[in-house]
């Protein structure tokens, strides 16, 4: 995605009755973020198909509010792992229940294929190395092109193409409506989702952990540690270290829709030891990203620079020439979870019998997520705690895309409901119903950024200049706050820093 999948969740989960579940006050521990992204949704997911008592614990006010929402929102094929690793088995069979799990929950998709560029002869032998993967590892349909093959599917590419690996099972996405629409389904199947509440401490018990929370000590059974980049944080507060992670960020380029047809497939270059090297993508919005590079971190540090900009434009360019950099809307970074096994850690940690690490999601990570939840559910049921499945089980979920309906059918939704007919965010066609949807989903959103993951709002070409004081206002009615305390999206993001009165206006 990179793979800037940034993932990771804390699911604790009682196979005892409800009332096995309990409260004391909160020890002192040091704290540490938990985030619910997109391996932790689909961990959740996976585990709400049963009747379990399941518990998120999500240190941000929001799911998906970190590296989920700062990647290259791409499924990758799966011909970049070594042959035999986990990486290469849970890519390809993740990308293919990804497939399925975005068509039954309404979740943003396009199946567009992607492209690995050779830029000179000296590259053909990698492209050869990759494809061999790609056999070994069962990618679908995967081939190698020519120069004349290559651009006669993508004429804007760079004229010094001599090559390509095309992989048609490749996808694009929404990442973090994939992660709020498994999490969703999940709460709406029993799991609970605890948000702003970190885990600060992890003790073992004798009938398995107490996870202290801001609200309380939570025993559990089981814990599965999908924390993304405070993976190794969580771990190490209840096994002996065991892996390191080195937070890596990395930087795109939005562009504007004017540039969304570009290319058509995901356009990357021969990878590297940074990873996957700069790539040239459409989105499932219409828009074009361009990124990442890779530079490592300490901690969430999502700050663009200058340096790390000028060098993905530069790189993107030896691809791509003729991209307008000046229609750029908005950049950003997200922080990958690089690690040093070099695949994934999957599995319980030695010496800590019921603690389950997902850990170490870099790229493919958002690819795999679905069958690395699975992997989660095999240590369950290898343990011989993981009951029969629900009958009632509540799976699906549809959203309205207003902009999307045949005029009969906005009709219709208008005469039902007026609010639909009230267009707020006028870059994207976005109306009011849809927000006010927003706002009462089974995760309602709470912030300006959480009304924009979930249906759009602010994501085009002012991003949020126009709408974002109608949709300030909107939250604050309709979750009953005062103005002031609306946030953009992470705590402390207060929008409006103070009240002011126009002269002879009286207030209390």
């Amino acid at each position: 995605d990179d793979g800037v999948t940034g993932l990771g969740v804390e699911v604790g989960f009682h196979t005892g009755k409800a009332d096995d579940k309990k409260h004391r006050k909160a020890a002192q521990g040091k704290e540490d973020a938990v985030f619910c992204g997109g391996v932790g949704a689909a961990a959740a997911y996976e585990l709400s198909h049963y009747p379990l008592h399941t518990a998120i614990f999500e240190a941000e006010n929001d799911v998906a509010d970190c590296t989920t929402k700062a990647n290259s929102a791409i499924l990758h094929a799966g011909y970049d792992p070594e042959p035999g690793t986990r990486m290469a088995r849970l890519n390809v069979e993740g990308s293919a229940l990804a497939k399925e799990i975005c068509a039954r929950l309404d979740v943003p998709y396009l199946q567009c294929g992607s492209l690995v560029l050779a830029l000179s002869p000296e590259e053909l032998p990698h492209l050869q190395k990759l494809y061999e993967n790609g056999i070994a590892n069962g990618v679908p349909g995967i081939r190698l092109l020519s120069a004349e093959e290559t651009l006669a599917m993508e004429p804007n590419l760079a004229p010094t193409v001599v090559g390509a690996l095309y992989a048609p099972s490749a996808a694009i996405v929404s990442p973090w409506d994939f992660a709020l629409a498994m999490a969703e389904v999940a709460v709406r199947n029993g799991v609970e989702l605890h948000r702003s509440c970190p885990v600060t401490r992890i003790e073992k018990t004798a009938g398995g952990w107490a996870l202290t929370t801001p609200s309380g000590i939570v025993e559990t059974r089981y814990i599965i540690n999908a924390a993304g980049i405070s993976a190794q944080a969580v771990h190490d507060m209840a096994a002996p270290h065991k892996f390191t992670i080195q937070p890596t960020r990395g930087e795109y380029y939005l562009l504007d829709k004017s540039e969304g047809s570009r290319v058509h497939h995901v356009i990357f270059q021969c990878p590297n030891e940074n990873g996957k090297g700069v790539l040239v993508a459409p989105t499932v919005h219409g828009n074009l990203i361009v990124g990442p590079n890779a530079d490592p971190v300490e901690g969430d540090d999502t700050a663009c620079t200058a340096a790390g900009l000028a060098f993905v434009s530069a790189a993107a360019r030896r691809s791509v020439p003729n991209i307008r950099f000046s229609e750029s809307i908005r950049n950003f970074a997200g922080v990958r979870a690089n690690v040093d096994t070099g695949d994934f850690v999957i599995g319980e940690a030695e010496g800590a019998p019921g603690f389950i690490d997902l850990a170490g999601m870099k790229s493919p990570g958002l690819s795999s997520a679905p069958a690395v939840a699975r992997e989660a559910v095999k240590i369950l049921e290898a343990h011989g705690d993981l009951p029969a499945p629900k009958a009632d089980y509540r799976d699906g979920r549809t959203r309205v895309r207003f902009k999307e309906l045949p005029p009969e059918e906005k009709a219709r939704l208008i005469a039902k409901e007026p609010a639909y007919g009230r267009v707020i965010c006028r870059c994207e066609t976005i109306t009011e119903g849809e927000i006010l949807d927003a706002l009462h989903e089974e995760i309602p959103a709470t912030t300006i950024d959480g009304v924009k993951r979930r249906c759009g709002a602010g994501m085009g070409r002012c991003q949020g200049g126009f709408c974002g004081p109608r949709v300030l206002e909107l939250i604050s009615k309709t979750l009953g706050i005062r103005p002031l305390d609306v946030l953009q999206d992470k705590a402390g993001t207060n929008v409006l820093l103070c009240e002011t009165k126009q002269e002879g206006e009286h207030h209390d």
